[in-house]
């Protein structure tokens, strides 16, 4: 424990805080990248509003969770500082100002640009003033038939005290006028929308002179809310939603039964303390008032809004409009040579290890392998972790049929994956009640590693033998976000490979010393050293004269440790070039300290996932797979591997494919400053390079 405490501690930083940026500035100027996708007129009108809503999808997780943090720390009076330098009173200020002017971008963009455009396609969102005399039969008939039976307003008074309000919901703020019919005049009620109706619908065309015509929930309850109000005045009807602290507050070394205690803590996620609070710009500053009150915010926790408070709700709306003009173009993805129609897998990963790279080859191959192996006489066992693969999973149906069939199953189930509690626990259930194992990793490290190892009997030179088929990954085991994430994924059998996985899986299920791992770099153990020792080796080259590279792709780059090691070795005179999708601490291009590193963000259609890391070494060239981000969390609370890619057809394809490529990309690639500020790379005398839709082109079938 003493071992695990030390490495908990984490590698402090060697450099002063003025050369950190802030994390938290760090993700709203990534949201500010995406929503640039938003603004891009050469992008289709309907995948535009999807990154518009994408960006309000990513700031309800932003508040949730790191506001939600920081706002704790300053209720705590803390004065502690973080890497940049900053407390946690400072942090909110700056983050409050930033998020608050992001915001005011969403709906300017929505309501000056996007809409307007939409309207010229004929897609209207009509407003309550545009209603047709037909239109608003329709609508009135609507919302006695579907609205009406299930709304429950609540008038405020003694008796009736403001309700509880669900994190993220929809709910109106009503003020009138006059007396019901018990005398009562509180002058306020609340009216909550059940999360079973719609807050988008779509009207009968043959009421409308365009091809799709859509009206807000909002706008219909405002229309008719003084039906629910009989005899009294409506003064004013203003939507608003809160958000949340929802962090699960799980003390782990109290805890004696993990998935008990998360089923006891997850229906209080959705009441945790209050965050942030959206209203429509039209309510009334008494209202807005009163609505913080109740929330226990203050104004700079205050959103105003020019349109709907929940733009996430419009997500369904690309889906909904047959427009394929207004969209992104599909592609099919490819698949790998090296798997031989007809054959069986198993025999073609014997052949060689197999490389995919996913959206741009299918995840199928994964699917199949652990389909065929559910089924196969000669598999005895099969070990997989898992920590996000969605509430409908072929593979986890495959891995309870593999507990039918007598196999020896066990899954590594991640209680703690957020806002994937509930899926995971129901997938633990249903595992066990079949047979197989399910163990919930080790209490305090999250299993993030992507591992599945299946056990097979096999006849071999010298009679019979278990042999080992692996497969690695840096994304989840997801069909559904492994067809928009970009992630590679290594199938293999290798003896050694499979061994050190072996190993890995030994120290989730059971208890003993960590072992020596041949080929992985393990977290919270190894990863983190092996890469220090791999960039001190690069910088010890540039200092002796000889070659030296490094080139990262991840989503974040915040470990103090690894940013100052990656400064010494920028100072040695080592080219660097950092792919990073999300947040860097780092300041590149400061004289004397990091001019010879270079960071890009690669802002695209599909969400850049996969983590490579790749050192020089002499020639060698090192190449490493991960599912882990140069993060603290990553290095020493969670369960993470690299692994190493062995093959050198296969390292050639890893480097031109997964870093290459970006290098070259001057359409979608953003280059950032030492402050932190990023411009999007465009080279006009050079041919144009956009590595996603390269890569499409490339590995298409």
């Amino acid at each position: 424990m003493n071992l695990l405490a030390d490495i908990a501690q984490g590698t402090a930083a060697h450099f002063p805080s003025e050369n950190f940026l802030n994390r938290e500035l760090g993700i709203l100027a990534f949201n500010r990248r995406v929503l640039s996708q938003a603004r891009n007129p050469l992008i289709p009108l309907l995948e535009r509003l999807r990154y518009l809503c994408i960006v309000s999808s990513n700031l309800d997780e932003f508040f949730e969770i790191r506001v939600a943090g920081l706002k704790e720390q300053v209720k705590l009076n803390s004065v502690s500082v973080t890497t940049d330098g900053l407390t946690a009173r400072a942090a909110y200020r700056l983050v409050s100002d930033e998020a608050h002017s992001l915001v005011e971008e969403q709906y300017v963009l929505l309501n000056d640009e996007i809409l307007p455009r939409f309207a010229e396609e004929s897609i209207y969102f009509l407003r309550r003033s545009a209603w047709t005399t037909e239109q608003r039969e329709w609508i009135k008939d609507y919302f006695f038939r579907e609205v009406m039976p299930v709304l429950t307003p609540i008038g405020l008074d003694p008796s009736h005290p403001f309700p509880r309000v669900l994190n993220k919901s929809l709910n109106f703020a009503v003020e009138l006028k006059g007396k019901d019919a018990f005398g009562r005049s509180s002058g306020a009620a609340i009216v909550q929308a059940p999360r079973v109706l719609p807050r988008v619908i779509r009207l009968p065309q043959e009421l409308c002179d365009c091809e799709y015509g859509f009206v807000f929930f909002s706008s219909v309850l405002h229309a008719f809310v003084g039906e629910l109000f009989a005899g009294m005045q409506v003064l004013g009807c203003y939507q608003f939603r809160v958000t949340r602290n929802s962090n699960l507050f799980v003390d782990e070394e109290e805890v004696k039964n993990l998935r008990a205690k998360i089923q006891g803590e997850l229906p209080q996620r959705h009441f945790g303390d209050g965050v942030r609070l959206e209203v429509a710009d039209i309510c009334s500053d008494a209202m807005a008032s009163f609505l913080l009150s109740q929330f226990n915010l203050g104004e700079t926790d205050l959103y105003r809004v020019p349109g709907p408070v929940n733009l996430v709700r419009l997500m369904q709306i690309p889906d909904w409009v047959a427009r394929a003009d207004l969209k992104f173009a599909p592609f099919r993805p490819g698949f790998p040579k090296s798997l031989k129609k007809g054959n069986c897998i198993f025999e073609d990963i014997r052949t060689s290890d197999i490389l995919l790279h996913h959206p741009y080859q299918s995840f199928s191959p994964v699917i199949s392998l652990l389909d065929r192996a559910a089924s196969d006489p000669q598999v005895a066992a099969i070990k997989m972790t898992v920590y996000r693969t969605g509430t409908d999973s072929v593979l986890m149906q495959s891995l309870i049929l593999a507990a039918q069939n007598g196999k020896e199953v066990t899954v590594i189930v991640e209680l703690m994956a957020r806002f994937d509690e509930e899926a995971n626990i129901g997938w633990a259930t249903k595992l066990e009640q079949v047979g197989a194992h399910v163990v919930y990793g080790v209490v305090g490290y999250k299993t993030h590693a992507k591992m599945l190892m299946i056990v097979r009997r096999e006849e071999g030179k010298s009679g019979s033998l278990l042999r080992r088929y692996v497969h690695l990954g840096t994304g989840n085991y997801h069909p559904k976000t492994a067809r928009l994430y970009s992630d590679f994924g290594l199938l293999t059998c290798n003896e050694e490979i499979g061994a050190d996985v072996n190993e890995v899986f030994k120290q989730l299920t059971g208890l003993g010393l960590a072992q020596s791992l041949k080929h992985l770099w393990q977290a919270p153990f190894s990863l983190q050293q092996n890469l220090l020792t791999a960039i001190d080796t690069e910088a010890a080259a540039a200092r002796s004269g000889r070659r030296a590279r490094i080139i990262a792709k991840m989503n974040s780059l915040l470990e103090p440790g690894i940013i100052s090691a990656l400064y010494e070795a920028s100072q040695a005179g080592v080219k660097i070039d950092l792919i990073v999708r999300g947040v860097c601490a780092l300041r590149p291009g400061i004289k004397g300290l990091s001019e010879n590193i270079r960071v890009r963000s690669i802002i695209g259609r599909l969400l850049e996932h996969h983590r490579v890391f790749y050192f020089y070494a002499g020639g060698e060239e090192k190449v490493y797979l991960s599912s882990a981000d140069w993060m603290e969390r990553n290095f020493f609370r969670r369960i993470e591997l690299a692994f190493p890619i062995l093959d050198k057809k296969l390292k050639r394809r890893v480097i031109a494919e997964g870093l290459q490529i970006y290098l070259a990309d001057n359409q979608q690639s953003w280059e950032m400053d030492a402050n932190g500020s990023y411009r999007l790379r465009r080279s006009p005398r050079s041919k144009p390079r956009c590595a996603q839709s390269e890569l499409i082109e490339l590995l298409k079938p």
